[in-house]
């Protein structure tokens, strides 16, 4: 299972990144003005957004008995549905699968739940090759690195690059740097792994209880390719997909394409239920549904942390974040980035383990403002800071809690006795003119380097906001800056 790890030495390094930087840019000022353009062609945008949160709220409440009314439709159309109650769990079903068929290799669509469980590692130690369709995932799968955003994996990365990598690999015969070239080369390349295909793997947007059918969005037809050619389809989802009615969904399909990109309908939407009928010559003989729990039936339980599951993976929030637009998706150490990586990690992976993800959250909201499932992404990580404050004072009871007491303590002196203040800001004054390097503080004894290291601090201040203001008050002679009396 993909991990979050070493946040910060990455995002300084992605902070320089010239490229990815400029990309980022044009993304976040790009995305919102292609997301009003989309929302606007609603009739009401506020009510469809409403209507959004309102499915997604009911589906998560009901989500036990929505799973089970979806198992059942889904196997009386045919379907064998196969619950997982972990990643190791589920890579073993599905290896299983390959192996009882004898599978050489298999051929896969862009899916976020099998990069979490480590699906490709767990079917390449089996002995079984696997192919990304997706060209972005095509493309970070040949370079071995994890996908930079959620609807374009590889979008960040220059076409040099790729076509280095993909001559390295044999994917091209000859360097090359046409974005169409490589493109063309791609699909060359997968179109002999569609001839021969005995089973593919698949991601699933949404799964429609009432009628036992998946959901796959797309815009280049891949997904569609590999629900068609193959004898053996494995859809993998997590337990929070499932979505209550097929009004619902096609709701929910309208909201997700604008909030993802800006279009009213990606290019292919496929709705499937079941293998392939008598009769029919598309789709596959067998079709299994591998439900994925791995942690989500606990983070139901918790009553604050279970609107997370209410995400549609659309990429709203990363687009919005000014955290992503800086550093990008490489820093969040695997599959979710941006404010969903922030709230998703740190229950999939333990807050101790991920709290340089909830910490570099500036809490401005713009997440939960743009968010059509309705999670209120700053407060999960308000909560989460608290419960790690809380965690670390119960394993050290002693030093950790004594010092946070102490300078909680001074700080409610200094704000409660106006000298007491001045006093402490003539002091942090001297330390800060100690502390400077060209013209600004950049270390401290105190443990605070980091903080500094990234923050425009000034070494000497010439003045503080009280004695500007009573300078500029004796300077009106005793009026205030309105010219009436103070």
């Amino acid at each position: 299972m993909s991990s979050p790890s070493g946040f910060r030495e990455i995002a300084s390094r992605e902070l320089g990144n010239e490229y990815s930087r400029i990309f980022l840019k044009l993304l976040s000022e790009g995305f919102a003005i292609l997301r009003s353009a989309g929302m606007s062609t609603f009739e009401d945008p506020q009510e469809a957004l409403d209507r959004s949160r309102a499915i997604r709220r009911d589906a998560v409440e009901r989500m036990p008995e929505l799973l089970e009314e979806f198992a059942r439709a889904a196997g009386e159309n045919g379907a064998v549905v196969l619950w997982a109650r972990d990643a190791r769990h589920a890579c073993d079903q599905i290896v299983g699968l390959a192996r009882e068929r004898g599978v050489r290799f298999v051929a896969k669509g862009k899916s976020m739940i099998t990069e979490e469980i480590g699906l490709n590692r767990a079917l390449e130690e089996s002995g079984v090759e696997v192919f990304e369709t997706d060209l972005g995932e095509f493309v970070t799968q040949t370079m071995g690195l994890p996908p930079f955003h959620l609807v374009g994996p590889a979008i960040n990365i220059p076409p040099d690059k790729i076509g280095e990598a993909f001559f390295a690999k044999g994917v091209i015969r000859e360097p090359d740097s046409d974005p169409v070239r490589l493109g063309k080369a791609v699909r060359a390349h997968l179109r002999e792994k569609f001839r021969a295909l005995d089973m593919g793997v698949v991601g699933v947007n949404m799964a429609i209880a009432s009628t036992g059918t998946l959901v796959n969005v797309e815009n280049e037809g891949n997904i569609r390719m590999i629900k068609s050619s193959p004898r053996t389809l494995v859809a993998v989802m997590s337990i929070e997909k499932v979505v209550p009615t097929l009004e619902d969904a096609l709701h929910l399909l309208r909201v997700l394409c604008r909030n993802c990109t800006g279009q009213k309908m990606s290019g292919y939407v496929t709705f499937d239920s079941g293998p392939a009928g008598r009769g029919e010559k598309d789709g596959p003989e067998e079709l299994f549904v591998v439900i994925v729990d791995n942690k989500r039936s606990a983070i139901y339980q918790d009553p604050l942390a279970r609107q997370v599951l209410r995400c549609i993976r659309c990429g709203a929030c990363l687009n919005t974040c000014p955290v992503y637009a800086r550093i990008g998706g490489y820093p969040y150490g695997g599959v979710y980035s941006g404010p969903m990586g922030a709230v998703l990690s740190p229950l999939l992976h333990g807050i101790e383990r991920t709290s340089d993800l909830f910490r570099a959250c500036t809490l401005c909201g713009a997440c939960r403002q743009v968010c059509p499932a309705g999670i209120d992404h700053p407060e999960l990580i308000r909560v989460f800071r608290q419960r790690e404050v809380e965690a670390g004072a119960q394993a050290a009871p002693g030093a950790q809690g004594a010092a946070e007491r102490a300078a909680l303590g001074v700080l409610g002196l200094c704000a409660s006795h106006p000298a007491a203040w001045m006093a402490a800001v003539r002091s942090a004054r001297l330390a800060c003119a100690v502390l400077g390097e060209g013209g600004y503080v950049r270390k401290s004894p105190f443990g605070l380097s980091g903080w500094f290291s990234s923050r425009d601090l000034p070494a000497v201040a010439a003045r503080t906001f009280r004695e500007w203001w009573k300078g500029r008050d004796a300077a009106k002679g005793g009026r205030g800056p309105g010219g009436g009396p103070t």
